[in-house]
C-alpha cells in the first residue's frame, strides 16, 4: 500500500467536501501538485471561483505544490485585480471600449495594468480557512498561513504567518533545520519512499529525516 490514489477526486470515499485539487481544476493557468487537497464547507468545486480576477489576457499563473492543505474559503487574488496608481484616476477606462479604449492606444494591456507575476504556493503548505493570498506572492515550502490572514508579501519557508497584513509570528524550525528540510525536499521522493518513512516525516526530528532511505 502506498497511500491514496492521487488521481482520485475524492480521496476520502464518503466525504465529498474534500478533493484532490488537481483533479477538478480546469483552468490551464492553475497548476496543482499531487496530493494537494481543498476542503470546502459547501462545495469544493467552488475553488476556481475563489481565484479572483484571473483574466486570460494577463496570463499569470497560480502554481500550487504537492501535499498542500487548503481550507474552505481560501482566496487567491490575481493580477487582473490590479489598477494603475500613477495616473490621476485609477479607473480602468480602456477595458470598457466604446471609445474609451483610446486611452490605451499603442500600449499592451499587459503592460498598462500592473502585474506582480505568478502566485506560487510551495509544497506542504497549510492555508487556513478564509485566508487571502494577494497577487504575485510566493509562499515557501512548509509554511502555515493562519485563518483569515491577508498575505501581501512573500512568506519564508516554514514560517507561520497571521494577521492583516500577514506577518511572521514564528518559525516552525531553526534556520539550520529549514535549510536541511529544503535540501531533503521529501515531497519530491517517490511515493514508496514517502510511505516507508511516514513516521519520520510526521515527527519533529529533522536530522532523522535526513537519514531516511
Amino acid at each position: 500500500m502506498t497511500g491514496p490514489d492521487p488521481h482520485r477526486i475524492y480521496p476520502l470515499e464518503h466525504h465529498h467536501k474534500l478533493v484532490f485539487l488537481k483533479n477538478i481544476v480546469r483552468n490551464p493557468n492553475i497548476i496543482v501538485g499531487d496530493y494537494t487537497y481543498y476542503d470546502d464547507l459547501q462545495d469544493p468545486y467552488r475553488f476556481e471561483k475563489n481565484v479572483l480576477y484571473h483574466f486570460d489576457f494577463i496570463g499569470d499563473k497560480l502554481l500550487i505544490g504537492k501535499f498542500c492543505a487548503i481550507a474552505s474559503g481560501a482566496t487567491f487574488v490575481m493580477n487582473g485585480g490590479n489598477h494603475e496608481t500613477s495616473p490621476v484616476s485609477t479607473y480602468p477606462f480602456a477595458i470598457f471600449g466604446h471609445g474609451w479604449e483610446k486611452v490605451a492606444e499603442g500600449v499592451n494591456l499587459q503592460e498598462k495594468y500592473p502585474s506582480k507575476g505568478d502566485t506560487v504556493i510551495g509544497n506542504d503548505v497549510w492555508i487556513g480557512m478564509g485566508a487571502t493570498i494577494m497577487p504575485g506572492v510566493q509562499v515557501g515550502n512548509g509554511a502555515v498561513v493562519a485563518t483569515k490572514a491577508v498575505v501581501t508579501k512573500d512568506v519564508p519557508a516554514y514560517a507561520v504567518v497571521a494577521g492583516n497584513p500577514a506577518r511572521v509570528v514564528k518559525m516552525r524550525f531553526s534556520d539550520q533545520e529549514v535549510e536541511l528540510l529544503q535540501r531533503i525536499a521529501w515531497w519530491d521522493w517517490d511515493i514508496a519512499k514517502i510511505t516507508r518513512n511516514l513516521k519520520v516525516i510526521n515527527a519533529a526530528d529533522v536530522a532523522a529525516l535526513s537519514r531516511c532511505v
